[in-house]
């Protein structure tokens, strides 16, 4: 599915005012992984050893024009055709676009969480299941906060079943992946 930047801004919040058009059908959290430059945005997620806004002006240069950032870095005030959206966490921005996007969905989903086991028993779900119905899963095991919402993401209009994997390994984790998941 497509969004337009301003529909995303709205879904999180953000003042429209001065977006340049851009339709998104990818969301990016590495970096590394650009495949759509054009109709990517960018996610600039920050950890105890990482801060990926020092990757927006390398991501810019490969032509990605969408960002979600918490903070805005004076070297990118020449960037004048990129988009910013700047929100507060850009990880809870993240699980709230998927959120907003799973809604748009009325199709049965299987959650599956646990210790160990998630990835072997969701795809022997899907080899029970994928002669039955069009199944939209998480690849390999995207259960994290930020895994999942990328796993939501990939629900189309084909998707007819759900299946995605929640990783647990803090006591409240469950309680943002939930509502993504639903």
């Amino acid at each position: 599915m497509k969004y337009e930047i301003k529909q995303i801004a709205s879904i999180l919040g953000v003042s429209q005012s001065n977006l340049k058009n851009a339709g998104i059908t990818t969301l990016l959290t590495d970096s590394r992984r650009i495949t759509n430059p054009s109709e990517t945005i960018f996610f600039a997620l920050e950890s105890k050893n990482n801060d990926a806004h020092q990757y927006i002006s390398e991501l810019y240069h490969s032509g990605v024009r969408n960002f979600v950032v918490s903070k805005y870095l004076d070297e990118w005030k020449n960037f004048k055709d990129a988009n910013f959206l700047k929100v507060k966490d850009c990880l809870a921005a993240l699980q709230k676009l998927a959120q907003h996007h799973r809604s748009k969905f009325n199709i049965p989903v299987i959650g599956i969480t646990g210790s160990n086991g998630k990835t072997v028993v969701k795809e022997w779900l899907y080899q029970l299941l994928e002669k039955d119905f069009n199944i939209t899963r998480s690849p390999r095991s995207y259960n994290s906060q930020i895994g999942v919402p990328l796993s939501v993401w990939q629900l189309d209009n084909d998707s007819e079943l759900g299946i995605f994997e929640a990783g647990i390994s803090k006591p409240d984790e469950m309680e943002y992946l939930e509502p993504v998941i639903k």
